[in-house]
């Protein structure tokens, strides 16, 4: 089997795109959804998110929620508000936000390679949210939610996918968050041909976001066997220097015992510490901003302490983590400990001043972004991120393409 391959999708009818692509289902809370969805009866929502369609009281868990799940899908398949292709295609999709573009394929990734490390993974699963993609990948017999993936440096694919969206696209549709969606059916037979052979001649591919989604397609398949379309997973594979990741940042409950004087001074043993009157935006993997006690100051690690053959010692999160979270505020877990929050950097540095502020935190980093090439440097040793370290925007849009288990 090559690593892509391509499909018959099940997708929103001609002009109807605007009325079904909703935001991915774990962007928003139950509430928000519910919210979202509010006037909408063909949102996708109501597939992904399906508890929006009963009481608030049920759990999101409960088997009743999955099995709304399928009866919403079958009710737009039966309207005609989502139809399937005749021919397995490919489809361009192309993401336009804040004036940067990503230009990428959807198509269904070979399984056998997930297994076998050539599509690389970077990041843990918890297994509450790998057992919810499951039940719902088996009550609808499909797959809804497609895996973000990045390819490394291939020209050839470049100029394929930029040929292929010559056109006018299918669907072009600006959501309410200011992303611009559009896509194009690759039906030729020769076009598909020469896009299976550029990507099976590649070396691997990068999950980026979805690893409980490729997770549980993994299990599916396992459950059901090696062969049929469960061996393959939906994805959308853009070009890694397109590909966007926003900071991650990290807010703390309280100093561990110490008054800010004293967290200024631990700091300078490995820290030029620097006061800033506006808010600090790191342009380096070891510089930091901090709010504390109402000031913004810069941190700038000394240089000998960013170890440059560690492909995790060297991301920001690992730097911020072993010289200040870990030796002066005492946080060991991130994963565990309650002291310790991260924001997203689509909130933006205002955010972290709020936070300190208003005393529910008593200290925020902003931190530089993780970059595509260390993400792809950490997945090529087969290891894994520290928690929280990417957050890629803009997200995929669920119900441009769904993935039909036959």
């Amino acid at each position: 089997m090559p690593l892509i391959s391509p499909f018959r999708a099940l997708r929103p009818a001609p002009r109807r795109a605007s009325e079904i692509l909703a935001p991915p289902y774990d962007v928003l809370s139950s509430a928000e959804a519910r919210e979202r969805a509010k006037g909408k009866p063909w949102s996708f929502l109501h597939i992904s998110k399906p508890e929006i369609d009963l009481d608030a009281a049920v759990d999101p868990y409960d088997k009743s929620v999955y099995a709304k799940a399928r009866e919403n899908l079958d009710r737009m398949v039966a309207s005609g508000a989502l139809t399937r292709d005749a021919k397995p295609s490919y489809y361009v999709y192309r993401q336009t936000w804040n004036g940067r573009v990503q230009t990428g394929l959807a198509a269904v990734a070979s399984l056998a390679d997930y297994a076998t490390n050539r599509i690389r993974k970077h990041e843990l699963t918890t297994p509450v949210k790998e057992d919810d993609r499951v039940r719902q990948i088996e009550a609808v017999n499909a797959q809804t939610g497609p895996v973000m993936m990045g390819y490394p440096a291939a020209p050839e694919i470049d100029a394929l996918l930029a040929k292929a969206s010559n056109g006018a696209p299918e669907v072009d549709v600006t959501a309410d968050d200011g992303v611009r969606h559009q896509m194009w059916v690759v039906s030729d037979d020769a076009a598909i041909a020469a896009l299976t052979r550029a990507f099976d001649a590649l070396p691997a591919i990068y999950i980026a976001d979805g690893h409980h989604r490729s997770a549980a397609a993994a299990r599916v398949a396992q459950a059901r066997g090696s062969v049929g379309s469960h061996s393959q997973f939906l994805s959308v594979i853009f070009p890694h220097h397109q590909m966007t990741i926003l900071d991650y940042n990290r807010v703390i409950r309280d100093l561990n015992g110490k008054k800010p004087e004293q967290v200024l001074n631990d700091l300078k043993a490995k820290f030029a510490v620097t006061a800033s009157d506006q808010p600090v935006r790191p342009t380096s993997a070891g510089e930091f901003g901090m709010v504390l006690a109402g000031r913004w100051y810069r941190l700038t690690l000394r240089p000998e302490l960013i170890p440059a053959n560690d492909p995790i010692g060297r991301l920001p999160i690992t730097l911020l983590a072993r010289n200040v979270i870990e030796p002066i505020f005492g946080i060991l877990d991130p994963r565990t400990d309650k002291r310790i929050d991260f924001v997203g950097g689509g909130r933006g540095l205002g955010e972290l001043e709020k936070r300190v502020a208003s005393g529910e935190m008593a200290v925020a980093f902003s931190l530089y972004p993780t970059q595509m090439n260390d993400l792809m440097a950490v997945a090529d040793t087969g290891k894994i991120m520290p928690p929280k370290s990417t957050w890629f925007e803009p997200k995929l849009a669920d119900g441009m393409v769904s993935h039909v288990l036959d």
